[in-house]
């Protein structure tokens, strides 16, 4: 682990196993009703990026661990690690923008962008890590990890009570 890495140790290893623990409890929640979220036109989608988000924080945290790892290695697998839950996220988007029919359009833009806010924490933390900007790349981060578990916890629940509509 790098010097720069060192002092966010407790962190890391706190979001890893809350954030673990959490999209497995959201995973199992949402198994529960599965059939129903599965007959939605928009709640796979929305349930997908909200799991895809707390993976990416998991996998951030858990790179944030590695030892010897250089920081600008660190941020690019941040970005990678963006850019593949961004792809759920967009999509997600698509799903909302072409298949609710039930909410205004400013429902629908507030449901599509609130799974943006770490995407965003995360991208820039990546690429301030990858330009040597340490110390505020891993702030980013950090906020990218903490807005994954508070959106995520949103979405969920959305969905969770969707279902029962």
């Amino acid at each position: 682990m790098s010097e720069a890495l060192e002092p966010w140790k407790d962190f890391n290893v706190a979001m890893v196993g809350a954030t673990a623990a959490l999209a497995g409890l959201l995973i199992v929640a949402m198994s529960v009703n599965i059939a129903t979220i599965m007959a939605s036109a928009t709640l796979p989608a929305r349930a997908g990026a909200s799991v895809a988000t707390l993976v990416l924080a998991i996998v951030a945290g858990a790179f944030g661990l590695v030892p010897g790892q250089p920081v600008e290695l660190y941020g690019a697998e941040v970005l990678a690690g963006a850019v593949a839950a961004g792809v759920f996220q967009v999509h997600s988007m698509r799903v909302l923008a072409t298949k609710d029919r039930v909410s205004s359009q400013w429902g629908r833009f507030a449901k599509a962008t609130v799974g943006v806010l770490p995407l965003l924490g995360f991208l820039v933390g990546g690429v301030l890590l990858v330009t040597g900007s340490a110390a505020a790349g891993l702030a980013f981060v950090a906020g990218g990890s903490v807005l994954a578990v508070i959106t995520s916890i949103v979405l969920a629940w959305v969905v969770l009570v969707e279902v029962l509509r």
